[in-house]
């Protein structure tokens, strides 16, 4: 028998912008799943760094969604909108957002929402989606990654690092990536890079080149931004192509235009939170067709670095923002 749905449930809001403290616990309607949509009771949400961006008040939700954090989560099918089909109440379920997910149940387009793979725990599901999403979506779709090629992926030991090291190389890509320490770098090895740099006592343009015999790699995927774009042009090879997802080192770069022309090269990017429901859904279709049978065989995994209860949703930002970890941090709240 279906579980009762409660007409109010407890969510994490941002009280104002500002540091993790202002995470707090709140009273908020359970929300009615829309025509096409899935109302999950949440079991599990993954922490990433739009979330801390939206805390701080420099990220806020596109029109429509949800303004409490969480992009991505993992539970059962608690009800069903007019028109879905395919989808039966108590299965388990992940799913991609655009906000909500710190809370007991939300409601999320149908063809956002995958079967949680065989095998994995609610909370490894729950690390899914954002990061392969758009690991994707940036990797395939725009850097035009394939087998016999070599990808740079910078910052290899988050959350996005780990699962674009173990995407690649399901897609039979040679990998190189960056990390902080020897302890990331090992982890990074560990899941399949080839090559992995610590930047912090290495010239990664160099150590790119002298691994590539001087050819340097077909794709970048940087989330850096700032002055490593110049330093990520010298890296690529001709015809290469430059993907950004994220500007932690700076929102603005400059770069030699020549280069870039001389080299034939692409200077691309995407953000994922604002496109639209059926952009999200392809992507979804190609994760299941290409990607669900790999987790189901054990060919890529998410890397959990550590859970917190759905109260102690301040001390997850706190460690996220630390910048120790290594791989994905998750919310439990079931």
């Amino acid at each position: 028998m279906a579980e009762p749905i409660s007409p109010t449930m407890t969510v994490i809001e941002i009280s104002e912008p500002g540091a993790p403290e202002v995470l707090k616990p709140a009273e908020r309607p359970t929300p009615r799943p829309a025509a096409g949509e899935i109302l999950i009771r949440v079991e599990a949400a993954g922490i990433n760094r739009p979330d801390l961006l939206q805390r701080q008040g420099n990220y806020p939700p596109p029109p429509g969604a949800s303004d409490i954090p969480g992009l991505e989560v993992a539970g059962t099918v608690a009800a069903l909108g007019a028109g879905v089909t395919g989808w039966t109440v108590g299965d388990a379920v992940c799913a991609l957002l655009a906000g909500g997910g710190y809370a007991e149940y939300a409601a999320v387009p149908a063809v956002q929402c995958l079967p949680v793979p065989t095998g994995l725990s609610m909370v490894e599901a729950a690390a899914l989606p954002e990061t392969l999403f758009t690991c994707w979506t940036n990797l395939v779709d725009g850097g035009h990654l394939g087998a016999g090629q070599t990808v740079l992926i910078h910052g290899g030991s988050s959350g996005i690092g780990t699962t674009g090291i173990q995407l690649a190389k399901l897609l039979g890509a040679r990998v190189f990536t960056t990390a902080g320490s020897p302890e990331k770098c090992a982890a990074c090895r560990g899941l399949g890079a080839d090559l992995a740099i610590n930047y912090k006592v290495e010239d990664f343009v160099k150590a790119v080149k002298d691994a590539s015999g001087g050819r340097g790699v077909d794709v970048v995927l940087d989330m850096v931004g700032g002055d490593y774009v110049r330093r990520n042009i010298e890296t690529l090879a001709p015809g290469g192509r430059h993907v950004s997802i994220a500007s932690l080192g700076g929102t603005e770069a400059t770069f030699p235009i020549f280069r870039v022309m001389q080299k034939r090269l692409v200077l691309t990017g995407s953000t994922l939170r604002a496109r639209s429901p059926a952009e999200k859904g392809a992507i979804a279709d190609s994760l299941y067709r290409t990607v669900w049978p790999a987790i189901a065989a054990g060919r890529l995994r998410p890397l959990i670095h550590a859970t917190f209860p759905f109260a102690q949703a301040a001390y997850a930002h706190r460690a996220l923002e630390a910048g120790d970890h290594i791989g994905k941090i998750v919310l439990t709240i079931h």
